[in-house]
């Protein structure tokens, strides 16, 4: 028995190093070598801090900031720790009432706006993690920023504009704008 089990054990200890040790070392080696702020988790630096990452939406209230995809990570938003959905069906009540609730935020905060609200803004990604938000979200709040920043809409609408990214090698997916690089950019403005 001692002869079967010692070979057994051989190989478990050697795919073990391999798979387990070997392995991960080396390809985290060599994404840090091509592919460095991929690697280091994409984080965003303003003044010498990191401030995020672009991977990972954040909380943002103010009404001189562009908000983001709502979260569904409890406990508070943008949780890296509980990513996931919030597991409500399209016929649960819970959901449909938070959609309407959140429809009736955003048009008391945009009164001048009176077209429908992007879906974007009243739903949440897979995740709850979405730092992104459509053009179209964007530009639903463009009034609200520029108003409360006391800028001209159309400055604001170029910043939005040179922060869209088209589909990923123009083909996969939407048009999005990363909410916190926009907000970073629109806070340089007022420096």
């Amino acid at each position: 028995m001692l002869q079967h089990l010692r070979p057994a054990l051989n190989i478990f200890a050697l795919l073990t190093f391999l798979t387990g040790v070997a392995y991960p070392l080396a390809t985290t080696g060599l994404a840090k070598v091509l592919f460095p702020y991929q690697a280091g988790g994409s984080l965003i630096e303003h003044d010498g801090k990191t401030v995020g990452s672009s991977l990972i939406g954040q909380s943002f209230t103010g009404d001189h900031y562009f908000w983001g995809r709502p979260s569904a990570t409890g406990p508070m938003p943008y949780n890296g720790g509980a990513s996931g959905g919030s597991n409500l069906g399209p016929t649960n009540p819970a959901l449909l009432d938070g959609i309407k609730g959140r429809v009736e935020a955003l048009k008391a905060a945009h009164p001048g706006e009176k077209g429908v609200v992007p879906t974007d803004l009243v739903t949440t990604s897979a995740s709850g993690l979405d730092p992104h938000i459509s053009p179209a979200a964007a530009t639903y709040q463009l009034e609200r920023v520029a108003t409360a920043r006391n800028l001209p809409v159309e400055q604001v609408r170029k910043l939005v504009s040179e922060h869209t990214d088209g589909a990923q090698f123009g083909i996969l997916g939407d048009p999005v704008v990363n909410v916190l690089e926009l907000n970073l950019a629109l806070d340089a403005l007022q420096r």
